[in-house]
């Protein structure tokens, strides 16, 4: 019964949701864009039979080179297999390569449509696409520069530890227990977000005290996390030190030149606040409800 519950409840949280981010979008962040009247515009026109085509066999040419790189994986002894053993395909050349492997899967199709499609004729075709892609990507090499500068002094000066340090000493010092105890947790993790920007390092300063804290006082360490989830997935996009900060600015600049930081921080604003409202009362409604959070995954703890 609780399982079945379960289900229902987690797609009514995600419909709450999905509300919550379309009411923002059409009653704060729209009206206050305005109209967009840039000249960047994406349109869809009919494909020609050409187009077709290319996109036909560019499909075959990713299935045939899927294929070959799947033998290459699958097959004992194949040079991308691991080693024989317990797990020959996630320790092998073939999970360490990704990268290039991903890479090469998509410039295959892209050479085959260019090919079919007489886009590309010769080799200096190909470099001159490259040149123009790299070209595209300037703003984004310069702002990945200078955030890449304040990440690192903003690391080398330990604040993200300090706070949250003083932020467990906090919890620790006003003994509250309960809802409100869940509720401060997540304002605190949600403001130390903002000063870290991996969620494995946050989770790993703050697991070591918030977990046993939590567990003394009843809640399991499952609950602990998802009440740490709450709050890192709400505020990760008003965090300058988010890793693809710089990648969202240099996407939103297509659309205004302007776009800085405080123009994205201001427009994301709206949704981290609601949405870190949205999740905190789903998670609440869930340990009132006494639902489990997942499989052997209670939401209390019994310390005997």
């Amino acid at each position: 019964m609780n399982i079945a519950m379960n289900y229902y409840f987690i797609a009514i949280s995600v419909f709450v949701l999905t509300l919550a981010g379309a009411w923002v979008t059409e009653k704060i962040v729209e009206p206050r864009l305005g109209e967009y009247k840039g000249e960047f515009r994406e349109s869809m026109e009919k494909l020609t039979s050409v187009e077709k085509k290319g996109l036909i066999w560019s499909a075959v040419s990713v299935v045939i080179a899927a294929g070959l790189m799947l033998l290459l994986v699958v097959i004992p002894g194949a040079p991308l297999r691991g080693d024989e053993g317990d797990m020959p395909i996630i320790r092998s050349p073939f999970m360490s390569s990704l990268v290039p492997i991903i890479a090469i899967l998509f410039f295959i199709p892209g050479l085959v449509y260019g090919k079919v499609t007489k886009v590309i004729r010769n080799d200096k075709d190909v470099a001159e696409m490259m040149g123009k892609t790299m070209a595209s990507m300037g703003m984004f090499i310069v702002l990945s520069f200078t955030a890449a500068q304040f990440v690192a002094y903003f690391s080398e000066s330990g604040m993200g530890l300090v706070l949250g340090v003083y932020g467990a000493e906090f919890l620790q010092s006003i003994k509250l227990t309960g809802i409100p105890l869940v509720l401060l947790f997540i304002v605190i993790a949600a403001f130390i977000n903002l000063f870290i920007g991996s969620a494995s390092a946050k989770w790993a300063m703050m697991a070591p005290i918030f977990v046993p804290i939590m567990m003394q006082l009843g809640y399991s360490p499952e609950l602990t996390q998802m009440a740490y989830r709450v709050a890192d997935s709400s505020t990760n996009i008003i965090s300058p030190l988010m890793t693809y900060f710089a990648v969202i600015i240099a996407f939103a600049q297509k659309y205004d030149k302007k776009m800085g930081i405080g123009t994205l921080v201001s427009t994301m604003f709206p949704y981290s606040m609601v949405f870190l409202g949205v999740w905190s009362a789903v998670l609440i409604i869930w340990m009132l409800l006494g639902l489990p959070l997942g499989p052997d995954a209670p939401i209390f703890y019994n310390p005997s």
